[in-house]
C-alpha cells in the first residue's frame, strides 16, 4: 500500500523547524510523503510598512527562499531532496488547511514569528486545530520562564 502524505507548515522560525523535523521522522516511520507549505501574503498596505522595500520586491520568491532554507537547515540532504515544497499565496492557517485535504497528518509548531508570546497557541496552530480535515500534531517550543 502507498504511504499518504503528511503535510507541515514551515515559516523559517524555531519552532516551524522543530515541526519539520519531527514531520521528517513521522514521515520515515510511516512510509509516507513529506509536504512542507509555507505561505505568503501582501500586508493591507505593504508600501507603506515596509519603506525601503523597492517596487519589485517579490514575497512569493522570498518565501520559496525561507522555505528551502529550512529544509536544507532542519533535514538531512536526502529529506530535503525527498519532500515536496509548496508555496502558497493567502492566509497561513487557511493554506494549510487547504493542502491538509486527504492527508494523513498537518504538523505545525506552536508558534511563528509573529504573535502573543504569552499565549499557548499562535493563531496559525490555534486555527488549524480547529479547522483542519485531519489529525493535526502542534510540536511545542522549549518551556519558557
Amino acid at each position: 500500500m502507498a504511504g499518504g502524505r503528511i503535510v507541515v507548515g514551515v515559516d523559517g522560525s524555531e519552532p516551524s523547524l522543530k515541526a519539520l523535523k519531527w514531520a521528517a521522522g513521522q514521515a520515515a516511520l510511516t512510509g509516507d510523503e513529506l509536504h512542507a507549505v509555507i505561505s505568503w501574503e501582501y500586508p493591507a498596505s505593504w508600501a507603506t510598512l515596509m519603506p525601503g522595500v523597492p517596487l519589485e520586491f517579490d514575497p512569493e520568491r522570498l518565501a520559496r527562499q525561507i522555505l528551502d532554507q529550512s529544509l536544507e537547515q532542519a533535514l538531512t540532504p536526502e529529506q530535503a531532496a525527498a519532500a515536496t515544497r509548496t508555496v502558497v499565496g493567502g492566509n497561513a492557517a487557511q493554506a494549510l488547511v487547504d493542502q491538509a485535504k486527504g492527508a494523513e497528518l498537518l504538523v505545525v509548531g506552536d508558534r511563528g514569528y509573529s504573535g502573543f508570546k504569552a499565549a499557548v497557541l499562535g493563531s496559525v496552530s490555534s486555527n488549524v486545530t480547529q479547522h483542519a480535515p485531519c489529525p493535526v500534531v502542534v510540536v511545542r517550543g522549549e518551556p519558557t520562564e
